[in-house]
């Protein structure tokens, strides 16, 4: 059969967005493998469904699928091309605009020069909210990484805005620690789901 889809990106991350509120098709982890593969598929970071809500007082329900084929809860980038997708594709005239998503209900606002405001809602920092192991919550939490030889200690802290995030503090965002650290706190026991590494500089405290 015949799949329309469009190719979208926002900030860095690219996205295969596919309307099946009006078309029929289920997507497969294998077939969502096969199609992000960038040599071999259509390549994309992360594909973007938009159906029918099952909630009548929003517009569309939005999911969203990894690459390697995982349904995830939440997607902020993804949310914004989400937007222009319905919008620039006729399947509503609303703005705002309604999304049920697998962590509530967002709202998307179409602004002018292409635009989008996306209202995620309050962000959670309970560890059971991400999820995360910690008994209680904290500002920060301390893990153990591996590094070159050895071993380090970092700090995080931690995050929920539908899905779950892990920030720390380094000196230099660019340095070679944050490639070897990111995998790491993204993949470890303490997040049971795993969780969106992220890194910040501090480059100006006036």
């Amino acid at each position: 059969m015949l799949l329309r889809f469009s190719k979208m990106h926002g900030l860095g991350n690219d996205f295969m967005v596919v309307d099946l509120a009006t078309q029929h098709f289920a997507f497969r982890p294998e077939l969502v493998r096969q199609l992000s593969d960038r040599q071999f598929g259509i390549g994309f970071d992360q594909l973007l469904v938009v159906e029918t809500p099952s909630n009548p007082d929003v517009d569309f329900r939005y999911r969203i699928y990894n690459a390697d084929g995982s349904e995830v809860e939440q997607c902020g980038n993804g949310a914004r091309c989400f937007a222009r997708f319905v919008h620039d594709s006729h399947l509503t005239a609303k703005n705002p605009i309604t999304v049920e998503t697998n962590s509530g209900i967002i709202s998307l606002t179409l602004l002018d020069g292409d635009q989008v405001l996306v209202n995620m809602g309050q962000p959670k920092f309970e560890p059971k909210a991400l999820p995360f192991t910690a008994s209680q919550r904290q500002e920060k939490y301390d893990l153990e990484l591996a590094l070159n030889e050895g071993t380090i200690d970092v700090q995080v802290g931690a995050v929920s805005m539908g899905n779950p995030h892990a920030v720390l503090l380094v000196e230099d965002i660019h340095s070679e620690m944050v490639s070897q650290l990111g995998p790491q706190v993204e993949c470890h026991e303490v997040f049971p789901k795993n969780v969106n590494a992220g890194f910040m500089e501090i480059v100006n405290r006036s």
